[in-house]
């Protein structure tokens, strides 16, 4: 690097500031000086400095990389003191190389900003040591606002005439000494406050506050004071200490996150060591994680094609059979999918993401079925005890999370003109029959079809995968549908209210459509069942396959829980549950685990759930589900 020309990539400029952050980060985990105290004395802190080599005639884009870097940190509130060039040495060949340096500020709020807004990537002692620096130095900040405090304090006494001995008795505290104090009286104080002998050195500090937490990044902190508080607005979830949370989701309709239930003609027994061959190849085949493109990248117009047609679109590319679009919800398409009210940047995020899992809690997960309590129902479905079968639960991807957020952005711009007063901005929403709401509608049917279309790609690559592993190795590897349902989504239909049937917006989220028996758009099949209503549980536990009731029609407008619920928001289920341990207790049940993120795994633990087995007993006895059948995992794959 230092006989080549380089410079800040052009894109990062028009970037979020979180990806500058991680960008600065990232080359000052690897290039600039630790948080390190001056030599002898304790206190105060090393400049930090960014250096670098050039050999002369890359020196001028040495230089411009540096104040590149510098204008980066001005976003963060970090100031620049100077660059420094002075020549190094000759080499052998007699070139001259000349070292460049980018000086930082020491002031402390600049080190506060530098350390706590930005920060270091991939250094693990070097994040440590900065998050350490911050906290000693905001309680250097504190120490020297209260010694300027009882200087004025004593000043002003005096002035009253109290005596000094009972100042010096009302004021002394932990870093306030009688010496300080006397200096304050007598006029002799210096041009700024020191916190003293008393304050603890850097390393005094770090060793007291990580006690016990290793090389982590956290801090011990001292509880201030508890007092109560008369409190009458909102209240969130406090578990989950997110400053873009709250209870709802996204903060909007979440456009068809689904399960789809694939059979197979295989039992436990006769898959027997196969089974980690065929996680492997669902792995290989199927793409997930944060970002994770597909095997069938699209073009704009072609995107736009798929969002009309789901599942349809996948049957004509030859990813999908017939009798998998009649058992999918809506045959796989929602009516009414509108292209035109999708923004250029969502289609941007979902023309390279079909086909793909994501992350979060969605996976693929091949069960064996261990109980049958509906026979007629599961004979149906082609349900029996032993069988292998596969779930897959995954939604639209990015492209629907952009919807929502470009029509949280719509609908924010519109209180106004509605006259609507929200108790929170989160809560934000349009009249059904407005413009922005009809828009939002078909959007959202797009993100919707898009959903059907990316779990039939993925259904078909689990074909392949099966094929892969199991040929000539079982009797029959063939998957067949057993049903695809939604359960995040609003979705207009018929109901009865008072004895009369109505037309309603029904918004299922953290719900599923668990219609009973008679229901039209059934297939034949089903019709005398119910439709089958898909509830997975978390990895490691059971995962249920229910029918829809005439109690959900009475009761919950055709609607039943989708899972168990979280007991335990993300952020402490990664700080309770490490993913490796979590893997190996999962494999030495039998369940093979494929992952690419370990926190993610360590996200979506069994004991950051519900008992789903007691939740469906709740929904089992309230009339508005019948139980079938209950899966346990023999394999998991996430992002």
């Amino acid at each position: 690097k230092a006989h080549q020309e380089y410079c800040v990539p052009a894109w990062l400029w028009k970037a979020p500031l979180w990806q500058k952050r991680l960008f600065l980060a990232a080359l000052f985990g690897a290039e600039l000086s630790k948080p390190k105290t001056l030599t002898g004395h304790g206190y105060n802190f090393y400049t930090p400095i960014l250096s670098l080599n050039k050999h002369e005639g890359f020196v001028e884009n040495g230089k411009a990389f540096l104040e590149e870097i510098a204008a980066l940190l001005e976003n963060f509130g970090v100031q620049v003191k100077t660059i420094s060039v002075r020549r190094e040495q000759t080499n052998r060949d007699g070139s001259v190389s000349y070292r460049l340096r980018l000086i930082l500020s020491s002031a402390p709020d600049s080190l506060i900003n530098l350390w706590s807004k930005v920060g270091f990537e991939y250094n693990r002692e070097r994040r440590m040591l900065a998050n350490v620096a911050v906290q000693y130095l905001r309680l250097k900040q504190r120490v020297l606002e209260q010694k300027e405090q009882a200087a004025q304090q004593a000043l002003a006494l005096h002035a009253v005439g109290v005596a000094p001995s009972e100042i010096y008795e009302e004021l002394q505290g932990p870093f306030v000494s009688r010496d300080f104090l006397v200096r304050s009286l007598n006029g002799d104080r210096r041009t700024a406050p020191r916190v003293g002998k008393d304050f603890p050195t850097f390393e005094a500090f770090r060793a007291e506050v990580t006690e016990g937490l290793g090389d982590s990044g956290m801090v011990w902190e001292r509880i201030a004071r508890i007092e109560p508080v008369t409190y009458e607005g909102l209240v969130y979830d406090f578990t989950v200490d997110h400053p873009d949370h709250n209870f709802v989701a996204n903060g909007f309709v979440v456009s068809n996150c689904g399960v789809r239930l694939l059979g197979t003609h295989i039992d436990r027994e006769e898959l027997g060591d196969a089974l980690a061959d065929l996680a492997t190849a669902i792995y290989k085949n199927c793409p997930s994680g944060v970002g994770k493109g597909g095997s069938v990248p699209l073009s704009v117009a072609e995107l736009e094609e798929l969002t009309v047609d789901g599942a349809q679109w996948a049957l004509r590319r030859g990813f999908a059979r017939e009798e998998d679009l009649a058992r999918t919800e809506e045959g796989g398409r929602m009516e009414g999918a509108d292209p035109s009210k999708v923004s250029r940047k969502a289609k941007q995020r979902g023309k390279d993401q079909v086909g793909t899992l994501g992350a979060g809690n969605h996976f693929i997960e091949v069960d064996e079925v261990v109980e049958v309590y509906d026979e007629e129902a599961a004979d149906a479905m082609g349900l029996f005890p032993g069988q292998v079968v596969v779930q897959i639960h995954c939604g639209s991807r990015g492209f629907g999370h952009q919807i929502c957020t470009d029509y949280v952005r719509v609908f924010q711009g519109s209180l106004q003109k509605y006259g609507i007063k929200l108790p929170d901005r989160e809560l934000v929403y349009a009249p059904f029959n407005s413009p922005e709401g009809q828009d939002y509608l078909a959007a959202m049917k797009c993100a919707a079809n898009y959903a059907f279309a990316n779990r039939q790609v993925l259904t078909f690559h689990v074909r392949r995968s099966f094929e892969e592993a199991l040929a000539g190795k079982v009797r029959n590897w063939d998957v067949f549908q057993i049903y695809d349902i939604a359960h995040n989504m609003g979705k207009v239909e018929v109901h009865e209210v008072d004895g009369e049937k109505v037309e309603v917006c029904v918004h299922r989220k953290g719900a599923t459509r668990a219609f009973g028996p008679g229901f039209e758009g059934l297939p034949p099949e089903y019709r005398p069942i119910g439709q089958p209503v898909l509830v997975p549980g978390s990895m490691g536990t059971a995962s249920w396959v229910l029918v829809g009731t005439p109690g959900s029609m009475r009761e919950t407008f055709g609607s039943t829980c989708h899972g168990a619920g979280r007991m335990m928001s993300r952020r402490k289920a990664k700080k309770t549950v490490h993913g490796a341990e979590l893997r190996d207790e999962l494999q030495s049940h039998g369940i093979e685990v494929r992952a690419g993120s370990m926190s993610g795994l360590a996200e979506e633990a069994p004991v950051a759930y519900k008992d789903v087995d007691e939740v469906v007993e709740v929904v089992h006895r309230a009339g508005i589900a019948k139980k079938v059948a209950r899966l346990v995992p023999i394999a998991v794959i996430k992002g």
